[in-house]
């Protein structure tokens, strides 16, 4: 019988920024430490991410203890002080979550601006920053999109690729979908939408939504480029969801439950099933 597995780690320290793999990962209460506690902002405070930029996802940050390291093609490397508290901004999420972020080095902000050509301006959740998500578990969440962790499977990967060779296009790889962990060894495409709950090493994890996909799986993640219609054309085809506005979907996003250390190669056990036909995230 084959085991479900982690097959893979990553945390995105700046919201739609490059992604880091690691072997392993801290996870507290908004998912994995470090993930997405930065995004950019334009000057209304209004988050930017790569759905308007799709460049930025050739743009790399790395922490390096109490300071921020900034690489990109073409550009200088920067390196700058984090501020965890000072000057704050109002920032806005899909203009339904209102809060503040505090402002980094100007430094940063003229990067980036020259980097994107476009004004944008680098925050740090505050110290009090707690932010709930939504679904069957709600949890909390940095500036993720509205919860702590994305897993998707490679099980599900492998369907959408057959699909998508199939009709004449090419396999895209996982890091399209920017998932913070990666589960192997499940045998159908798409367990994890009937997974409620779960541990993987000491975490706990609980469902709670499906992951409706916007453009941004349609952007090369080395090249920044949008490289046409897939995924979003194939999926369109099988997994659309009436109940989530009609959007479709690839992965779920999930609460943390109980934090700990998660691995690579950690087994993951299945808790509590979800009961067919339903989703919770609706009730």
């Amino acid at each position: 019988m084959t085991v479900a597995k982690v097959a893979a780690l990553a945390y995105y320290p700046v919201k739609g920024l490059a992604g880091i793999p690691v072997d392993s990962a801290e996870v507290g209460p908004t998912g994995l430490v470090n993930d997405r506690l930065f995004m950019l902002v334009e000057p209304d405070g209004t988050f930017l991410s790569q759905r308007k930029l799709p460049a930025m996802a050739t743009l790399h940050a790395q922490l390096a203890g109490d300071r921020l390291r900034l690489s990109a093609p073409d550009a200088p490397d920067l390196e700058l002080a984090i501020q965890y508290d000072g000057k704050r901004r109002d920032v806005s999420l899909f203009g339904k979550w209102f809060g503040q972020g505090v402002v980094q080095d100007p430094a940063a902000d003229e990067w980036f601006t020259a980097c994107l050509g476009t004004p944008a301006a680098l925050v740090r959740v505050t110290p009090e920053h707690e932010r709930p998500g939504w679904g069957a578990h709600r949890g909390l969440t940095g500036y993720g999109d509205a919860h702590a962790l994305m897993i998707t499977s490679l099980s599900s990967l492998d369907g959408l690729n057959a699909r998508i060779v199939e009709h004449g296009g090419e396999a895209i790889p996982m890091n399209r979908f920017r998932p913070n962990i990666v589960v192997s060894g499940w045998p159908e495409p798409h367990t994890e939408d009937k997974v409620l709950r779960m541990a993987a090493g000491a975490v706990e994890i609980g469902y709670s939504a499906r992951g409706i996909r916007c453009a941004v799986p349609t952007v090369d993640q080395l090249t920044g480029a949008k490289s046409g219609p897939e995924p979003t054309r194939t999926l369109a085809t099988y997994r659309r969801e009436p109940a989530y506005g009609g959007g479709v979907s690839f992965g779920v996003k999930a609460a943390v439950l109980a934090g700990g250390t998660i691995r690579v190669g950690d087994e993951i056990a299945v808790r509590e099933w979800i009961p067919d036909g339903t989703d919770p995230a609706q009730d």
